[in-house]
């Protein structure tokens, strides 16, 4: 009798996996303990041991084949003494079910082609929706049919535009896997999914659209409020929020520093700058702000720890060279990102001398693009409002923003007993794509190691 071979569960809360490998070939004998497969779960690739004795008659899914569901038939074994083709045509028949319903994505089982007239004769509408599928599309699958595809390819091609059905699948039944996507992209061969195709799934859609300008303004009483259309920048800020929101998986991370020894270390900066002559007389050539400080910290954190001073896209990640820091500034109507350029490598007196003039130019709109496009990471500080904590948003290209609180006096506890400190809580948000926990984790000690140790940051 067949034995039948199928994806294995590898974790308690594995529901689908990757056959990247096969490590025997039709014909060949296993025994109980021989690794036969590599299965790759979106943690790691793990070997699959075989557990019965016999010859493999069939291998049912090829290697390369991705979001194969837990319990789905991959292979057919032989039995001692039976003849493989036999096997390999007995599992045929027990295997089809499976293979079609488990291995590829598990959606509604369509209904057979028998079954619409049917429905047909029952409810008209049905009808209508079956003409579509006597039209041939480019790749091979009726116009309106469903198209089979992989968890994986299908996240891709959403994430890139394109519309899945476009693609020619060469997987098992032209199911479309990663590999079709993928080139699909490169050739520019398959276009962004028209909005009006998307008819079927217009409800859920519709569910999660926005109030209209007319249904907010009648939750009001007339005369109770006066409209003040957006600019340009509050457009732009908010058409970025949205973006960023809906497309980033945000990561937070927070923490709490001690801010004594950078505050000394400023006081003592400040106190020896240099004075120049201007119009206005005597002033000092600087005057370095706990800002300033938090800038080059962050600028210095990213080298450290260079893997995370990155940008994701959807082909690579871009690694960064330099850390050009931006840095939150408001602005009447909203807030601009001026950039200080490879922070990391100026000194204090220069970044503050920059913040002071790119942010005076921002209030007055005098910034250059090149200014404020752009950018490694950013740093948001809310502590001169007094604001203990928070999250900000990560503004794209960046993978990280740092956000700043206000620094306040704590009882903390040293060797045993309970003295005052200075301290701030800074909360990392990371594009969990490109900076995940622990990298983030990394960065943010890194941060918190300059804070607490600002001599450093002058050598």
């Amino acid at each position: 009798m067949p034995i039948n071979i199928t994806m294995p569960a590898l974790s308690p809360t594995m529901e689908e996996g990757n056959l990247a490998k096969w490590l025997v070939k039709e014909g060949d004998k296993v025994a109980p303990g021989d690794v036969i497969a590599e299965i790759e779960t979106d943690k790691a690739t793990m070997e699959v041991e075989a557990v019965d004795e016999g010859t493999v008659a069939k291998i049912v899914v090829p290697e390369g084949t991705e979001g194969v569901k837990v319990n789905a038939l991959i292979a057919v074994l032989a039995a001692e003494g039976e003849d493989a083709g036999a096997a390999a045509k007995g599992g045929n028949g027990a295997a089809e079910a499976p293979k079609a319903a488990e291995t590829l994505k598990q959606e509604p089982t369509e209904t057979p082609k028998q079954e619409p007239a049917k429905a047909e004769a029952a409810k008209p509408e049905p009808a209508k929706a079956e003409k579509p599928q006597a039209t041939p599309a480019a790749n091979g699958h009726a116009a309106g049919e469903r198209t089979f595809a992989s968890p994986l390819a299908r996240r891709i091609a959403k994430d890139a535009g394109i519309d899945i059905a476009a693609v020619t699948g060469s997987g098992p039944h032209g199911r479309v896997v990663k590999a079709d996507v993928e080139s699909a992209i490169a050739g520019g061969e398959a276009k962004a999914a028209p909005a009006e195709k998307a008819a079927p799934g217009a409800a859920p859609a519709a569910a999660v659209k926005p109030m209209s300008d007319e249904q907010v303004l009648k939750l009001f009483a007339e005369g109770s409020y006066e409209l003040i259309p957006h600019d340009s920048m509050r457009k732009t800020i908010a058409r970025r929020l949205v973006e960023a929101k809906s497309t980033i998986p945000h990561f937070y991370l927070t923490l709490d520093c001690e801010l004594d020894a950078l505050l000394a270390l400023r006081a003592q900066l400040n106190a020896a700058a240099p004075v120049k002559k201007t119009d206005k007389g005597e002033v000092p050539a600087y005057k370095l702000s706990v800002n300033d400080l938090i800038i080059k910290a962050m600028a210095l954190a990213l080298r450290d720890v260079p893997t995370a001073n990155v940008s994701w896209t959807e082909t690579a990640m871009v690694q960064h060279k330099h850390a050009d820091v931006g840095v939150a500034v408001s602005i009447p109507g909203g807030l601009i990102t001026p950039i200080v350029r490879k922070a990391d490598e100026k000194t204090l007196s220069v970044i503050s001398n920059e913040m002071k003039d790119m942010a005076a130019r921002a209030r007055n709109k005098k910034l250059k693009p090149e200014e404020y496009q752009g950018g490694t990471t950013a740093v948001s500080n809310l502590g001169m409002f007094g604001i203990k904590d928070f999250s900000a948003v990560i503004n794209p290209p960046h993978a990280t923003i740092l956000a700043v609180g206000a620094g306040e006096e704590r009882a903390v506890v040293k060797n045993g007993e309970v003295k005052i400190a200075t301290m701030m809580s800074v909360t990392l948000s990371t594009d969990h794509r490109a900076v995940d926990g622990a990298l983030g984790a990394e960065l943010l000690v890194a941060f918190k190691r300059h804070v607490e140790n600002p001599m450093g940051m002058l050598v």
